[in-house]
């Protein structure tokens, strides 16, 4: 990936996303490796960009998760 080009995010509806931004789960999504499920609603505040365009990293119920953005929109 060329270190000049910006990394454009963008959630399920297309709105824009940048580090430090609120979002909310908008599926019930399982999660891998464990019997839990992160249910719909839930707020994920303060999100980090990661080097994939389709993916955030954010915190949820106390772990460190990485999220599709297709599941995700903007608080």
């Amino acid at each position: 990936m060329d270190e000049d080009k910006e990394l454009v995010v963008r959630d399920s509806n297309g709105a824009l996303l940048k580090e430090g931004d609120s979002v909310t789960v908008i599926k019930d999504l399982k999660v891998r490796g464990s019997s839990g499920v992160i249910k719909r609603g839930t707020m994920v505040k303060n999100i980090r960009l990661t080097e994939d365009s389709d993916e955030i990293e954010g915190k949820v119920e106390k772990s460190v998760m990485v999220l599709r953005t297709e599941f995700l929109k903007k608080a």
